[in-house]
């Protein structure tokens, strides 16, 4: 008897394990069911994909969506509003909240608050501080937990693990990989006076290079002696790349799309505090590095480490800002203007975004386009010419760096679970976001 699929999507160029080519999906039940030639099989709904390409849903490992607590910035619906208009079917959400999400309660709360709110798929990370190192083991395999999160440095919120005994017993504590921000506490204090008023420039100087190598250096000392598996957000320097081109056994790499596309000076002169970061954006010498470490493949996975403030927030006369930029609704976009540029493959992107998500967490169902996987797919036309605007942002915070920068590439679909959540700019009614499945995770 002839299959029938709830949705089927027809002559979209797919690109996946057997690369890329034309090919139909037929999805049924939320999961993909079939991969081939397709037109003549029943289906409840259909997409004409054609002149399209077709990718696994880009899985963001690194949101700020400020629910609870500084939800004036962001919430929950309106980040996950910003995903899905980006293509990103999924998203790690960071524990930097009021209250932390720091334990189990916390947790809880968070994944309440996000079922059938939030319009992609979730998990969340678990803050790890001096007072709950003995719950890791319980915190880190709870329904929705992407694990443990430890900021080394002092960044937006109150997480910062700085003293080695701490970060000894986290590290010895953790049986999943745990994601950590890499910047050293104590070498920021002592170049604090390095900042200059209304100078956002001065904040790559204050926050230098070696600040994050400092750091980064005993993180994986730590993780080596422990033999632990550690990931490092959002590695913005040509130091650390070297470093960590030699030590890749226990630690695992992330880069951001602002790293690999703003550039010292000349983000500081044109976006002022808009571009304030932490770790910053760096100069040509970083960034030419950072590509380089993604092209030889130390780098694993992408995230946009989407962080927004308002810019009532943004617009205090340097140091009295806020670091942090929207970034989860331009991920696709800006990497897919690369990829026409000829910076790196389409294939690669996948990897960055898709399978190396779901490599490095051990996330179950999702990160490929194959029968009996989750049917989260990013629909993309490669041809399409936008300029990017902050009226097309979806955050709370309204803005974007990248207003006015025109991008070849552009999310057309995206479909979560077999859920049409976006077709052509248009975010459809009935959030359907579900927390995100681990191997590693008790809860299933």
């Amino acid at each position: 008897m002839e299959q029938a699929f709830d949705l089927l999507i027809s002559g979209g160029v797919v690109v996946n394990h057997e690369g890329e080519g034309v090919r139909d999906i037929g999805i049924k039940s939320g999961r993909i069911a079939a991969i081939g030639a397709l037109g003549s099989t029943r289906s409840k709904q259909s997409i004409d994909a054609k002149g399209l390409h077709i990718l696994p849903g880009f899985i963001d490992t690194q949101v700020h969506f400020r629910e609870p607590g500084l939800d004036h910035k962001e919430d929950l619906e309106t980040g996950s509003r910003a995903a899905v208009a980006g293509g990103v079917t999924a998203v790690f959400e960071m524990p930097n909240t009021k209250p932390l999400t720091t334990t189990a309660e916390t947790l809880a709360d968070k994944v309440r608050r996000a079922r059938k709110r939030m319009f992609c798929d979730f998990a969340f990370f678990v803050g790890g501080t001096r007072d709950n190192v003995s719950d890791i083991p319980t915190l880190e395999r709870l329904e929705a937990s992407a694990g443990i999160k430890v900021f080394m440095g002092s960044s937006t919120g109150d997480l910062l693990v700085d003293d080695e005994a701490t970060l000894d017993r986290i590290l010895s504590s953790i049986s999943r990989r745990a994601s950590f921000h890499a910047e050293d506490e104590a070498r920021l204090k002592s170049r604090m006076g390095l900042r200059r008023a209304g100078d956002p420039s001065s904040h790559p100087e204050w926050r230098d290079p070696e600040a994050a190598l400092i750091a980064t250096r005993r993180l994986v000392g730590l993780a080596e002696r422990h033999k632990k598996r550690v990931h490092v957000l959002h590695v913005s320097t040509a130091e650390e790349m070297a470093f960590l081109s030699d030590h890749k056994d226990y630690a695992s790499v992330e880069v951001t799309p602002h790293h690999l596309t703003l550039e010292a000076p000349e983000c500081y002169e044109r976006l002022g505090t808009y571009a304030q970061m932490n770790p910053p954006v760096r100069d040509a010498r970083h960034k030419a590095a950072i590509w380089a470490a993604l092209s030889s493949g130390i780098v694993d996975v992408l995230g946009s480490d989407h962080a927004p403030h308002l810019r009532s927030e943004k617009d205090h006369e340097y140091p009295d800002t806020h670091s942090g930029m929207t970034g989860v609704q331009t991920l696709l976009p800006i990497m897919l203007d690369h990829v026409n540029a000829g910076r790196l493959s389409l294939q690669r992107l996948v990897d960055l975004t898709s399978h190396g998500p779901q490599r490095l967490f051990g996330v179950i169902g999702k990160g490929r386009i194959a029968v009996g996987y989750d049917a989260d797919l990013s629909i993309v036309d490669l041809k399409r010419r936008v300029t990017i605007t902050n009226d097309w942002i979806e955050s709370r915070c309204g803005w974007t760096p990248y207003d006015g920068v025109s991008v070849m590439g552009w999310p057309v679909g995206t479909i979560v679970r077999g859920h049409r959540v976006m077709w052509d700019g248009e975010i459809f009614d009935g959030a359907c976001g579900e927390p995100v499945r681990f191997l590693e995770a008790s809860a299933r």
